[in-house]
């Protein structure tokens, strides 16, 4: 019987297996959840924790694997998959690693292995995840599916293409709404208010803001303008973010972001092609 098999037992391994279990916890049976990863620490508190299996070998965790998920750092992703040698027929392989293309995937793997990438946010481990997804040409429906429903199960999923991966890796990033709320609410403090109802505020401002944007984003511009009075206070407040920078340095640090990703995958190219020269 093919399990889920993870590469790698790190942050996102964690999230998905917390989130998986928690999807199952008001279903009938549990996936077969295996991970691979050397720290024998890590499997025993994931095995511990949400009863998987831990796997030290890598060899016998690729033979149990039906989908196949390469959780790893960028620049190791593909001297692990030099290790892995063929894959049998019907795996899926999905790697979760910023940077790391379709592309060099299929050079490491064949033509002949199934793959996708995906970027699933760390809110999957709460079931609100949201994953963007891309598949490698020829990917089969069965392919697809199988890929779909896992990370459906922690949340929502979309497909993107390919080229919007490391945009959209900074782009949803959990942690600038975490950065986002951390500021608003030490700002209000500093203006007096208590712990509790600074954060209430600022929680409200940011949740019930994308609430109602989410619900017809092409009316962004028209619920700023109601929310902002000519001359009131949050249009001064705005004014002041504006005369900042605010809207510059969210940009400047997106391409920041992007920049890293893509120098990821430029890392593990060569740590690929080292690895090659050294045989």
């Amino acid at each position: 019987m093919t399990a889920i098999v993870f590469l790698g037992g790190g942050r996102i391994t964690t999230a998905l297996v917390a989130g998986l279990r928690g999807a199952e916890a008001n279903q009938r049976g549990r996936e077969r959840l295996v991970v691979h990863d050397r720290n024998p620490e890590k499997l025993r508190m994931l095995a511990r924790r949400y009863g998987v299996r831990g796997e030290p070998s890598l060899r016998r965790a690729v033979e149990r694997a039906g989908l196949l998920l390469v959780a790893v750092r960028p620049r190791d992703v593909l001297p692990l998959l030099a290790e892995l040698g063929p894959l049998r027929p019907g795996v899926v392989c999905v790697c979760l690693a910023a940077g790391v293309t379709l592309g060099m995937l299929r050079r490491a793997l064949g033509p002949g292995v199934a793959l996708a990438r995906a970027m699933p946010s760390p809110a999957s481990r709460y079931g609100r995840g949201l994953t963007a997804l891309a598949f490698g040409r020829g990917a089969a429906r069965s392919a697809r599916r199988r890929v779909w429903k896992l990370f459906s199960g922690v949340g929502a999923a979309v497909e993107i293409p390919e080229r919007e991966l490391d945009a959209f890796t900074v782009a949803y990033s959990t942690s600038q709404g975490y950065h986002a709320l951390g500021a608003r609410v030490r700002a209000a403090r500093r203006l007096g208010l208590g712990e509790r109802t600074a954060w209430l505020a600022a929680a409200h401002g940011l949740a019930e803001g994308v609430r109602a944007a989410a619900e017809n984003p092409a009316a962004l511009d028209a619920l700023l303008a109601e929310a902002a009075t000519p001359a009131g206070i949050a249009a001064e407040t705005l004014r002041v973010m504006r005369a900042g920078g605010y809207q510059r340095l969210v940009e400047r640090a997106y391409r920041a972001g992007v920049e890293r990703a893509r120098q990821a995958g430029r890392t593990g190219r060569r740590a690929a092609q080292a690895r090659d020269a050294a045989r």
